[in-house]
């Protein structure tokens, strides 16, 4: 059964990790997939074909979600091409980890403007479309790390606590239109970004995750599907920790 047939789902930062993951699992759930990268043309392009594969119609945008205009841009270019949008992943997102005694106001303000200021700008472009439908599913990617914090990430750890304050309040706000809005909190995924890391570092995390493994893009990438789906109609306003009993 395909879950997102027919549906047309927004997703920011697709071109690799984790939003390549989601967009991959929507297209095979029968979502025409929109999707935003920020420099890769060619790993986006690869994407886009890779989806259009699959049957549906899939086309990559180079955007940049943090900046407003650009962000009500793309959802106009969408509305466009697709004729409609269904879903919004918030998944654009960047580290600048450092001790706070070492972070510089350049960092915090850039990983507060990338992960956070983006879903502001996303949530409010789609919010019309969504509006003028009655119905709606917004899916924020946060993290663990928004939940607990974490040593060295007061940035990251602030831009993901907030994205569930905004997520909880949006729920609230536009509940009453059908319009739907949770968040995943996703502990330690293995990527193209953690295969760069020390093998005995990417080890000790996998033995303190009670699963004993990190986790796939399409772990998270199922998760998305289920808020996104009709399967979560009567969720909202939830965090979902997708962390192999990291949080427990």
């Amino acid at each position: 059964m395909k879950l997102l047939e027919g549906k047309v789902a927004i997703i920011t930062g697709a071109s690799r990790g984790i939003g390549s993951g989601i967009a991959k699992v929507f297209a095979q759930h029968g979502a025409n997939v929109a999707f935003t990268y920020s420099s890769s043309a060619e790993s986006a392009l690869a994407l886009e074909n890779e989806l259009s594969a699959l049957g549906i119609k899939a086309k990559g945008y180079k955007s940049n979600a943090a900046d407003f205009n650009e962000a009500q841009k793309l959802v106009d270019d969408v509305i466009a091409d697709f004729g409609n949008v269904d879903v919004l992943i918030n998944n654009a997102g960047v580290t600048k980890d450092n001790l706070l005694m070492r972070m510089s106001e350049e960092d915090f303000d850039k990983v507060i403007e990338i992960n956070l200021k983006s879903v502001f700008n996303m949530t409010k472009a789609v919010q019309k479309i969504m509006l003028k439908n009655r119905k709606g599913s917004i899916v924020n990617m946060s993290s663990v790390v928004g939940v607990k914090g974490n040593a060295g990430q007061a940035n990251y750890a602030a831009s993901k606590a907030g994205m569930i304050g905004f997520t909880k309040s949006v729920a609230l706000e536009l509940g009453s239109r059908n319009i739907r809005c949770n968040a995943i909190a996703p502990g330690f995924i293995e990527t193209e970004m953690t295969a760069k890391l020390n093998d005995d570092v990417v080890q000790g995390w996998r033995d303190s995750i009670p699963l004993k493994r990190g986790g796939t893009p399409e772990d998270v990438a199922n998760a998305c599907l289920f808020f996104a789906s009709d399967m979560s109609a009567y969720v909202s306003g939830q965090v979902l920790n997708v962390c192999g009993g990291m949080l427990t």
